[in-house]
């Protein structure tokens, strides 16, 4: 009599088998689910990786104050949004850049030359949900798994030399960090964005405030931000509408709903001032 034996096959359809079986994942609210491969527990270990690469090459703000409130802001976020299972981690860079970025694992990051261009909390509150959003929905991860491709997303989950992979996983997962979502991830972060805030007690309209300045510096600023918006691209238009169409279908929106503008500007006054042009001479 012939059985039918799981090693019988061949290792990768096995893998694809299994993960099938095992890696549907919860990836937004209402119980949304996704088809996810790599596990929490090696996407926190690629994100803690590529956070250590993040903070030898930038410059962490060394400001207590600063890097306690955003923190607070973004646990407020955390606390209602669909994905608890790993521990997210929030640090301001000091830097002129206007650009804020997620890395896989929960690892959240915020310069502050876009927190200067900010005017309450709930700005920065959207961003940050915006961002908490592609963690919750797994866009970092699954683009990573992508690009490693199967042999070697296999090697990663059921490999005996994981570590090796993540290695090569936290490379890859750095030149993708800066190269943006595709439209429909921004989309996606976009809603779950704006749905975390107001459950976190923030105003929605700090998102369309955000999406106006930022649309506003155009290609002045070097910002991956909401994708680079533009007052120009027919899609920032797009967007902005939906939110506030969005928004608009939230109505009656709850009345204690905050903007936070007091608490924040006593912050900004924290910041460090814009760094001078290279070259420039002092008087």
């Amino acid at each position: 009599m012939v059985t039918f034996s799981a090693y019988k096959l061949p290792a990768v359809l096995f893998f694809i088998i299994a993960a099938l079986l095992l890696s549907c994942a919860t990836t937004g609210p209402g119980g949304k689910k996704s088809f996810v491969i790599i596990p929490s527990s090696q996407e926190v270990a690629i994100g803690a990786g590529m956070a250590e690469e993040v903070e030898k090459t930038q410059k962490v703000l060394q400001d207590s104050s600063w890097q306690t409130y955003l923190n607070e802001v973004g646990q407020k976020i955390v606390a209602v949004c669909d994905r608890t299972d790993i521990e997210y981690h929030f640090t301001v860079i000091e830097s002129d850049q206007v650009n804020a970025f997620a890395a896989p694992g929960g690892f959240v990051y915020f310069y502050t030359g876009l927190l200067r261009h900010m005017e309450n909390e709930a700005e920065m509150a959207a961003v940050m949900a915006h961002e908490i959003s592609h963690v919750v929905a797994r866009h970092g991860v699954k683009r990573l798994q992508a690009a490693l491709g199967v042999g070697l997303a296999y090697e990663l989950v059921f490999g005996n030399d994981a570590s090796a992979v993540v290695e090569t996983a936290i490379q890859v997962g750095m030149s993708l960090v800066f190269s943006g979502y595709s439209r429909d991830n921004e989309k996606e972060a976009d809603n779950f964005g704006i749905y975390y805030m107001v459950k976190a007690g923030y105003d929605p309209h700090g998102a369309i405030g955000m999406f106006d300045k930022l649309a506003a510096l155009g290609d002045e600023g070097d910002s991956n931000v909401f994708e680079r918006l533009t007052v120009s691209h027919p899609e920032t238009q797009e967007r902005i509408a939906n939110a506030k169409a969005q928004i608009a279908g939230m109505q009656p929106l709850p009345a204690d709903l905050t903007l936070g503008a007091r608490r924040y500007l006593q912050m900004l006054k924290r910041l460090p001032t814009v760094s001078p042009p290279t070259g420039a001479s002092g008087s």
